[in-house]
């Protein structure tokens, strides 16, 4: 059996700091017989000198679009356009380009001009289906923990002031010992009253990151309303969300829901809320079951306020795409604050499917990421899936 050569870039998307292999998932693919070129990273959560030190070759950062056709990129989030140039390799990473999103004839046409192959992360799935890694539970928990500082917050500032900007933690003890601490500096100026926290998608990757977080801070059990597709048989607005204190969507929005709450919903009567974390992040989707969350938030300013809402104040967090008229890097991906917990849960999870790219002809995993990205070419325009070719002056001809 042939060896594989993988050689993981240098993620260029602002503050990302997540990588798709560990030192430690390295080392086992070293021990497998495939070869790892690592690129420096003056980013990455992991320090180049921790590849270095399991055996990995170091190499300069940028360098993977000049090495050998038979190597495979493997990456993270998708390749800057800056300058499209054809794809004649092999990668792994997020392209986010099979949803009909913004310019995914453009990014996806990439791979068919150069004779390259997308395995796309979002798409690599076992035989049932499921995908074989996902950061789920790392968004659960840090929205989870982002709902809580701001629960928090809004104690000892009202409206006065929006939640300080965030940036990544090195590890997750550092958020955990933030968010239990100024939970109960909260709980002493609730007069003893810890939150009521309600979860819904309780049972999915991200809900159960969310409820592992409101253990480490400290939050009771029975503070802890635990909801899922049982809950939300009959159609909202849920009183539930009102009277909890803070309200954390894990939902995966498949079809067309009611809304869970709204804001004509949440001026009838008394309110609790004070805090909305929609970790799922359907902001533009016209069936967004929190319709007021329709604006992304960012690392610079994790909150938005709602107006006309007093005593307590109520805002939300979301995570959302970055425009190019937007300042500032978004939450894109709220694992990214928890960026090296995040990428050994994913890396490993992604190991046993790696172990099989020697086979991937006839592996399931990589048969059906492959089968995929075929049928998303072909959807692509003519112009866009035929094969380009470099001439020597760096101009690209059909052939």
């Amino acid at each position: 059996m042939a060896s594989v050569t993988l050689h993981l870039r240098s993620e260029t998307k602002p503050l990302e700091h997540r990588s798709a292999l560990t030192p430690n998932v390295t080392r086992k693919l070293l021990d497998n017989g495939f070869k790892i070129n690592i690129e420096r990273s003056p980013e990455r959560i992991f320090d180049d000198e921790e590849f270095a030190s399991v055996g990995a070759t170091l190499v300069e950062e940028g360098s993977w679009s000049n090495t050998p056709e038979d190597h495979i990129i493997i990456g993270l989030k998708e390749l800057e356009d800056k300058d499209p140039f054809p794809l004649k390799h092999t990668h792994v990473a997020f392209s986010h380009c099979y949803k009909n999103q913004g310019d995914w004839k453009e990014v996806l046409g990439r791979f068919p001009r150069g004779g390259g192959t997308l395995y796309d992360l979002e798409f690599l799935t076992d035989e049932k289906g499921r995908r074989v890694a996902a950061f789920g539970f790392h968004a659960g928990y840090a929205g989870a923990a982002l709902a809580l500082l701001d629960w928090a917050w809004q104690l000892e500032h009202g409206n006065k002031e929006p939640l300080p900007s965030k940036g990544h933690y090195q590890r997750k003890s550092d958020l955990d010992t933030e968010v239990k601490e100024q939970v109960s500096k909260g709980v002493q100026k609730n007069k003893g009253k810890r939150p009521r926290v309600l979860v819904i998608g309780a049972l999915g990757r991200c809900g159960r990151g969310a409820l592992e977080c409101c253990r480490q801070a400290g939050i009771p059990e029975e503070q802890i309303l635990k909801w899922d597709m049982d809950e939300t048989a009959q159609p909202g607005p849920y009183n539930a969300i009102k009277e909890a204190d803070v309200f954390i969507n894990c939902i995966y929005l498949s079809e067309p829901l009611p809304p869970f709450i709204t804001t004509d919903f949440l001026k009838q009567g008394t309110r609790n809320l004070s805090v909305v974390c929609d970790v799922s992040c359907d902001t533009t989707n016209p069936h967004n079951p929190i319709p007021f969350a329709n604006q992304p938030t960012y690392f610079s300013k994790p909150t938005i306020t709602l107006p006309d809402f007093w005593d307590p104040p109520l805002s939300y967090i979301t995570i959302g795409k970055l425009t190019s008229e937007q300042q500032g890097p978004c939450f894109d991906h709220l694992p990214s604050l928890l960026p090296r917990e995040a990428s050994e849960a994913f890396s490993e999870a992604l190991l046993p499917s790696l172990l099989l790219l020697p086979e991937r002809e006839t592996a399931l995993v990589w048969v059906g990421a492959e089968k995929m990205f075929k049928g998303k070419v072909a959807l692509l325009p003519q112009a866009l899936r035929q094969r380009e070719t470099t001439v020597a002056n760096g101009a690209a001809k059909v052939n």
